[in-house]
């Protein structure tokens, strides 16, 4: 039916993004919230059933895809995630997929393309022009997740208490971290370790750190400078790791919060060779695209442009939006 909408749910380790879309592409309303990781946040059900109570009458609603963070890796946790969305829309057409399987979806609008993920934690993954996907990475913060903001706060943190020790040379990250966090620099242990045994959410606070550690690079500070480009080197691992999936020169484009670095990305561009494409729609539009397929529904450049449009604001609102209503979005 033409009145027909759809929802596309996407998740995150920091953040999750609920969005009403009609027909034409165009976001109707969205909502904006915590993480929903299971691996690391015990809270993770009730942050997801807040942002998606908006949505429960909505009696037009006739698809939605969710795309969330470990889906597919641990059998009994997509379990969870499969009963939370059925659950909340028992009557709707509706799929589960991994939060990266989306973002690639979107950033290449289902063409086939190599995605390097670097948000709260890290992933490369391919989608070949037989559609077969394929990924590496994504190991979660005490295996791997090398690249990720996560990994480069940690790293950050190290680095700060190196170079208090005396094992590493002076770095304007220490006092960043420490007016950031408002920690009294001349009892740094007991700020530090206070901070982070205080923490409820551990991996995404700590991931957070790592706009500090991009802000004091871009100061020219060489330790920051340092961590920079070795999130740089894990991340091109990621892409060497994966090439062989697709034909040689394929695309490659990027996602995650990680990437609002320039620099990050252009020591990236320069490792593997070659500049990376724009993602064609954010992680949410490749929720919303996966919804509109379990329609039929047809996708062109406008539905694309709609998307990608809308998106923006979808994004950029941190509480629930009422995307009709322009001025209120438009400002936020």
């Amino acid at each position: 039916m033409t009145d027909d909408l759809i929802l596309g749910i996407d998740g995150g380790g920091s953040k999750v993004l609920v969005a009403l879309a009609d027909r034409t592409g165009r976001i109707l309303r969205s909502s904006r919230g915590g993480g929903v990781n299971p691996m690391d946040n015990p809270n993770w059900r009730q942050e997801l059933d807040k942002h998606l109570h908006p949505f429960l009458k909505e009696r037009q609603l006739a698809a939605v895809a969710a795309a969330l963070p470990a889906y597919g890796e641990v059998a009994r946790l997509s379990e969870l995630q499969r009963e939370a969305v059925t659950q909340a829309f028992p009557t709707v057409r509706q799929e589960v997929l991994n939060d990266v399987d989306a973002a690639h979806l979107g950033a290449f609008a289902g063409e086939p393309g190599i995605l390097l993920l670097s948000g709260t934690g890290s992933m490369a993954w391919a989608r070949n022009k037989a559609g077969a996907s394929s990924r590496v990475g994504g190991w979660g913060d005490v295996i791997g997740d090398e690249g990720s903001s996560h990994w480069i706060g940690r790293a950050a943190l190290r680095l700060i208490s190196q170079s208090l020790d005396g094992r590493a040379p002076p770095t304007a990250l220490a006092k960043e971290i420490f007016d950031y966090l408002d920690i009294d620099s001349s009892d740094p242990v007991n700020g530090l370790a206070g901070w982070v045994s205080e923490l409820t959410n551990r991996r995404a606070d700590i991931a957070a750190l790592s706009i500090l550690v991009d802000r004091v690079a871009r100061g020219g500070d060489e330790g920051a400078t340092r961590l920079i480009e070795q999130a740089a080197d894990e991340l091109a691992k990621h892409h060497q790791a994966i090439a062989g999936h697709c034909d040689p020169g394929t695309d490659w484009t990027y996602a995650g919060g990680t990437f609002s670095s320039r620099l990050l990305l252009a020591a990236l561009e320069q490792r593997i060779g070659r500049p990376a494409i724009a993602p064609r729609l954010p992680p949410i539009g490749g929720a919303l695209l996966a919804a509109a397929q379990l329609l039929d529904w047809p996708i062109d450049e406008g539905w694309i442009g709609q998307i990608a449009a809308t998106a923006k604001a979808a994004a950029a609102y941190s509480g629930d939006a009422d995307l009709n209503n322009k001025e209120r979005w438009e400002h936020a």
